[in-house]
């Protein structure tokens, strides 16, 4: 009778931890669900971007969670300029160019791994030592691994390797799905404010930045300046050359213009030959030495056709800076702004070609 007893105890027992177990499996469920949940909603790529970091860190309770995302050619750093984000800015973000310098931080590029902090094999990943215990997970999509999603925790029990990672592998693949998700749309409405031509932002989006732009510079007090590029004796090109080979300089001329810029700097084709570049938090002294490089950069490399000419180019470059007052309407700010890089271009012209000249 009493083996019974004892053992219809430990029934019981077993009975209530499997109960709790459930109740605790039900709970961590719920929560991975509403996470993924809100991954799905976001509205954009920077919007995503934050819901992976500070989204996952509050929900989880997380002392850190660092999103690394291969960026080999540029293309999500160029996405989020076109948001008006400059991608270093964003917390918790890093965006590597090389897959194996990016991977050389992680143990495995297929599965989560979970895991004691080590500090000489994981500082690089967390480089606080406020972390005790790490969850990384790849986020791999149908083309490749897009990269790296950290979770770090200061209980060292908070992620072990005898734990199961089935929630952690659903929840990075919901991640990696959403990101190539936004990418693409990104993608498509980058189509809409782009040259056709030159691969520049087209007049439009131009004037949309810019209002933005002057709006966040008059309201932080930020510098605000434009360049405004001009080919210099353009019309002989074409007449010379043919207006093939003008094409061929245009779309050479917007890399090399490319080459010299931020990513949070937005390159426009304005019009015919003429390039407009917009520099946020940049003031006129920065934008001038900027305009003197690209002018360099431009005279000192002629531009190869493919029948093997060459084309010697030049540019006349004209700065401004926004007014430091912003006592104007936005939009008439904006149009100073612009109006006012424009004439300098002409004083550069004036002043024989191949020069810089900036508002005083």
């Amino acid at each position: 009778m009493p083996d019974l007893e004892a053992e219809n105890r430990a029934l019981r027992q077993l009975l209530h931890q499997l109960t709790r177990d459930a109740a605790h499996n039900e709970t961590v469920m719920q929560r991975f669900q509403a996470r993924e949940l809100s991954l799905l909603s976001a509205q954009d790529l920077p919007d995503l971007i934050e819901r992976l970091t500070v989204g996952l860190r509050t929900s989880f309770s997380l002392e850190a969670v660092n999103l690394v995302l291969i960026d080999p050619y540029g293309v999500l750093s160029e996405l989020l300029g076109v948001l008006g984000v400059d991608p270093s800015r964003i917390p918790h973000l890093n965006l590597e160019k090389d897959i194996r310098t990016a991977c050389a931080k992680f143990p495995d590029t297929h599965r989560p791994w979970l895991g004691t902090w080590q500090q000489g094999r994981h500082c690089e990943v967390f480089p606080r030592d406020i972390v005790r215990s790490a969850a990384l997970l790849p986020l791999r999509q149908p083309d490749g691994l897009a990269g790296f999603l950290s979770l770090g925790s200061g209980d060292p029990k908070r992620f072990s390797a005898e734990q199961g990672s089935e929630f952690l592998q659903r929840l990075a693949h919901v991640a990696a799905v959403c990101l190539e998700n936004a990418v693409n749309r990104e993608r498509l409405r980058l189509t809409g404010l782009t040259d056709g031509l030159t691969g520049l932002y087209n007049r439009r989006h131009l004037e949309k930045r810019l209002l933005e732009e002057t709006t966040r510079a008059c309201r932080h007090k930020h510098p605000l300046s434009c360049l405004f590029i001009d080919a210099d004796h353009f019309k002989q090109i074409n007449d010379k050359y043919g207006h093939s080979a003008g094409d061929q300089v245009l779309v050479a001329l917007a890399k090399r213009i490319r080459e010299q810029l931020r990513g949070s700097d937005v390159p426009t084709r304005y019009g015919g030959e003429e390039i407009a570049v917009l520099l946020p938090q940049t003031d006129a002294v920065n934008a001038k030495l900027l305009a003197e490089r690209i002018r360099r950069h431009i005279d000192e490399h002629p531009i190869p056709l493919p029948d093997g000419r060459e084309i010697n180019v030049t540019v006349s470059v004209g700065v401004a800076q926004l007014e430091s007052r912003c006592e104007m309407a936005a939009p008439d700010l904006s149009q100073r702004l612009l109006d006012t890089a424009d004439r300098q271009v002409y004083r550069a012209k004036e002043a024989g070609r191949n020069c810089v000249r900036c508002a005083s």
